[in-house]
């Protein structure tokens, strides 16, 4: 075990040469070093806003799961506590500075999922998420041409939609919203516009059987109770991929076949590149 200190808090570190991701022999200290290079860009998306995990203990190949609730955090680690159901008090994790993040990457949390509002007005957006999900044979390429479609509904709606990969297999599309807007009513709406528009290309339905060779535009993960991956964050895929904010040009060209997916290091030129592409959400 090693201890660093970090913004004046100290952090332990542990099992730093533990391979994460077998098929890169990306580490847990790899690991550690992104969220450290990315955390400028990544912890203003994460201010204020209570975040649920992925963990991945013992690798990608491992046994994983989604923690809801922050568990054994050290004394001066930040918790946003709100009553649940029945009154049960819920503790979820803050990161507002760098040494939770660390902290949090050493816990093999590879994947941050924000809820799309923050403490200070806890279940009201502050933004307006599509997760443009592909069935198989459905991919990128799919999902880019249903994007493209869900940007002229949002704009239509006086709202300035941005994209980001999920990371994995889909898109996201947001829209920073005025505080009061009911997101998950206007989501449903466009997603049944988008399905009823494109029936051989977009599905809003959550049964599974009908998604096939099409793109579900799920509308749900604007229910309060939902949370979204974070810009920058890495996800438990087979190589280290990452949430990345694209342009629009970016996924013109994945519409029309071009690849449309980024790793840790081409996410860091990007940024030093472009900077914060999604820089727009956080107004």
């Amino acid at each position: 075990m090693t201890s660093v200190e970090v913004d004046g808090r100290q952090v332990a570190l542990t099992n730093l040469e533990k391979v994460l991701f077998p098929a890169t022999g990306f580490t847990k200290a790899q690991l550690i070093e992104y969220y450290v290079a990315v955390a400028p860009v990544l912890l203003p998306h994460l201010a204020g806003r209570p975040l649920t995990l992925r963990r991945f203990p013992d690798g990608i190949g491992g046994i994983s799961w989604h923690q809801n609730e922050i568990q054994r955090e050290p004394p001066w680690f930040p918790v946003f506590e709100t009553a649940g159901r029945e009154g049960r008090i819920l503790r979820f994790a803050l990161v507002d500075a760098l040494a939770p993040l660390v902290w949090l990457a050493n816990a093999a949390a590879v994947e941050l999922h924000p809820f799309l509002w923050r403490t200070d007005a806890p279940r009201v957006a502050t933004q307006l998420v599509l997760d443009l999900d592909p069935g198989p044979p459905a991919g990128v390429r799919e999902c880019a041409q249903v994007a493209l479609a869900a940007r002229e509904l949002l704009e239509a709606e006086g709202l300035a939609p941005l994209a980001k990969t999920s990371g994995s297999l889909g898109i996201h599309v947001h829209a920073p919203v005025e505080p009061g807007l009911d997101t998950k009513t206007l989501a449903h709406e466009l997603a049944a516009i988008l399905a009823a528009e494109h029936p051989g290309l977009v599905v809003a339905t959550v049964r599974k059987a009908e998604r096939a060779g099409r793109v579900y535009v799920d509308w749900l993960q604007n229910d309060p109770t939902r949370q979204t991956v974070a810009p920058y964050s890495l996800r438990g895929t087979p190589v280290p991929q990452v949430a990345t904010p694209v342009t629009w040009e970016e996924v013109e060209g994945a519409a029309a076949g071009a690849p449309l997916g980024f790793g840790p290091d081409a996410v860091l030129e990007r940024i030093a590149r472009n900077g914060d592409l999604a820089a727009p959400l956080l107004g």
